[in-house]
């Protein structure tokens, strides 16, 4: 057997589907070792695409997407959607080739020393030095990637050891199941003792609790309670929009009203919240709340995140025994007239003939348009902001938002994993016109699989949203704007299916035609991005309700 032979089938005893990547001279072995694999080999066309893929994948799945680059330039193009997956807590393995290391000593055609280069953007990395550390090495990556904080681990095997024949039978590690923890009962019991003496306590869900498949129980805890609970942009569905308790979404740079029940509240009860999903600076700027952390991991060190008790461990577990050691009515009922703004500001513009479509009117019809399960993939631009602030998350993982490295190019390649994972239900890619071109290649990849999702492109010629800062800060736009392809007919070129909304009432049908075809469709919708100012405008003028 050979070293790849022996690589590949680590890798299937990891339980791994597909591997997302381009060939190189230095990845031929194990490419050749997929060939007769039960894993999935799925040709990218770009490497950037492959790692937004596996990204995607684990986030969907929580078990680590791989994707896999040769050396050089192809593990330099995987960089950016390693980095988004390490900082969006997704598992992924990154694998990439390397060229004979007697040549690592001196300038050598594309080499470089990526072991190196991605360290800081993974959790952990290394190189295969020796055929014999194979499956030691991909079980260690595989663990890491998917213990929490889940995160990015890379493994580089160099042609000269890929190709090597084993001079004794090794066999892939045993899977063990990772290893939990639960706070004492003291720590149990001052936490409820916090809940007790409250008067104003808000619930802070961030994306852990999705990847820890506790949503249900985090719902039963605000229900026992009567506690109102909010989301970061990464846990939109922890609990639903349609939920008697939730209130709406954290994480704009700038006073929501939902920053006006964190003003009011005397207790944050933080469910699996990272702070790079949002500053606790924005939303605890004294830092001067009580706290209750719980979490699979302790706390970061921040001067305004410094929790009064922290339950540390199986969050389900946490979540079911501090239901059963509470059960306070607190009914902070401010909290209702926040969530009624919110709503009313989503519905404002349902019956708008407006054209260009406003985002509000075009997030609607989305809404109307897609079932409970149904996913969409935001892209990065003014467009996820708005997804963010408005669209109703009915289940978990069904409104995927990048914002821990907050990724322009990641909605499209998303879609293929998406639908790979789930190809029961619709997807739809929201982009903006300068992200879909970004990975826009993609397309080939997806229409050769026979997939089938809806790509809806926020059109506007311009990097909106890094206009709508500048313009706030300076005055006026500069370097911003762009021309774009005829996007029906760039849909086209490779066998999908164009549309351009000419109106507002075009929209809705179009788009409900759009889901039920067996193919790709892009919409081109011009959208109308001035109330992006009409926003900034309302927000600096927000003076809570009383």
């Amino acid at each position: 057997m050979k070293a790849a032979e022996l690589f590949v089938k680590c890798l299937e005893n990891e339980g791994t589907e597909y591997i997302f990547g381009l060939p190189g001279e230095e990845n031929l072995d194990i490419l050749e070792a997929l060939r007769n694999s039960r894993i999935k080999f799925v040709l990218t066309r770009h490497e950037q695409g492959a790692a937004f893929m596996a990204d995607v994948y684990g986030r969907l799945t929580g078990k680590a997407g791989v994707c896999l680059s040769t050396l050089g330039p192809g593990a330099t193009n995987l960089f950016t959607g390693v980095a988004d997956a390490n900082m969006d807590r997704a598992p992924l393995i990154a694998i990439t080739g390397q060229a004979d290391l007697r040549r690592a000593h001196k300038e050598s055609h594309q080499y470089i020393d990526i072991v190196n280069a991605f360290r800081p953007i993974t959790k952990w990395n290394a190189r295969v030095h020796h055929a014999d550390v194979i499956p030691e090495v991909i079980r260690k990556a595989f663990r890491i990637a998917q213990i929490e904080k889940k995160g990015a681990a890379h493994i580089e095997i160099s042609e000269a050891i890929a190709c090597l024949d084993l001079e004794k039978d090794l066999k892939p590690l045993k899977v063990a199941s990772n290893p939990s923890f639960r706070p004492t009962k003291d720590a149990f019991e001052a936490a409820a003792t916090l809940i007790k003496n409250s008067k104003n306590p808000i619930i802070l869900a961030g994306n852990g609790v999705i990847r820890a498949e506790a949503c249900r129980e985090l719902a039963d805890f605000a229900e026992k309670n009567r506690i109102y609970a909010a989301n970061t942009f990464m846990a939109k569905g922890a609990i639903s929009a349609k939920h008697e308790l939730f209130v709406s979404t954290i994480g704009l740079q700038a006073k929501d009203y939902i920053m006006c029940g964190f003003e009011k509240a005397d207790l944050v009860i933080t469910v699996g919240y990272d702070i790079a999903e949002y500053s606790p600076a924005f939303w605890n700027p004294e830092g001067d709340k009580k706290l209750i952390h719980i979490d699979s991991v302790r706390a970061e060190v921040d001067a305004h995140y410094d929790p009064d008790v922290e339950l540390v461990g199986e969050m389900k577990t946490i979540l079911y025994k501090l239901t059963r050691l509470t059960g306070f009515n607190k009914s902070f009922e401010y909290m209702n007239s926040l969530k009624k703004l919110t709503k009313g500001e989503f519905e404002e513009f349902r019956n708008s003939s407006h054209f260009p479509m406003k985002p509000q009117k075009i997030l609607y019809d989305v809404r109307q348009a897609l079932g409970d399960k149904d996913i969409i993939l935001s892209d990065v631009g003014m467009h996820k902001l708005w997804i963010a602030r408005l669209y109703p998350a009915y289940s978990p993982n069904t409104v995927i938002i990048s914002n821990g490295f907050a990724t322009m190019g990641i909605a499209l390649p998303g879609c293929v994993a998406a639908k790979l994972v789930h190809p029961d239900r619709k997807i739809v890619a929201i982009t903006g016109d300068g992200g879909f071109l970004m990975n826009s290649q993609e397309i080939e990849t997806a229409k050769r699989l026979g997939l089938a999702f809806v790509v809806i492109i926020f059109s506007d010629s311009k990097y909106g949203m890094i206009e709508w800062k500048q313009v706030k800060e300076f005055g006026s736009e500069f370097g911003m704007s762009f021309t774009n392809p005829d996007f029906v007919m760039y849909a086209e070129s490779f066998g999908c299916i164009g549309i351009r909304i000419n109106s507002a009432g075009e929209f809705m049908p179009a788009l409900k035609k759009a889901l039920e075809t067996d193919n790709i469709v892009i919409m081109d919708v011009p959208v109308d991005y001035s109330e992006n100012a009409r926003l900034t405008e309302k927000l600096g003028k927000l003076v809570c309700p009383i």
